[in-house]
């Protein structure tokens, strides 16, 4: 399988945005997500886990150019088991960028749940 596209939710300044359902995982080797070019110093990511142990999610290291600080490697963020909920973020473009502009995403085998992606809007 290939990686599945997690759709941004945006915030607007001064509004609400009502609770999206996220994206399910995709889950195990060679799979995972792909947020198309995101803002990602104004990006945060949900994760949710069903599953019944805790499962790791990796942010992947992006590429240079343009990702300066690549060199720092992947996030790594554990998600708790059954009902455990995940915020990570905002994820720095500079270290997570592909060069297609887009933020890669790896989920391990096993772990159920969703995958949410949203933009936090700019100061208003």
């Amino acid at each position: 399988m290939a990686r599945t596209a997690v759709p941004l939710s945006k915030w607007v300044g001064n509004g609400n945005l009502a609770d999206p359902a996220g994206t399910a995982i995709n889950a195990g080797v060679g799979n995972g997500h792909s947020i198309a070019a995101a803002p990602s110093d104004r990006m945060v990511l949900r994760v949710t886990n069903t599953h019944g142990s805790a499962h790791p999610v990796v942010v992947k290291a992006g590429t240079y150019p343009p990702a300066i600080a690549a060199g720092q490697g992947d996030l790594t963020v554990s998600v708790a088991a059954t009902t455990g909920v995940q915020w990570i973020g905002p994820l720095e473009s500079g270290r997570f960028m592909q060069a297609d502009g887009s933020i890669l995403v790896d989920i391990e085998a096993a772990h159920a749940g969703t995958i949410t992606a949203f933009e936090l809007p700019k100061a208003v």
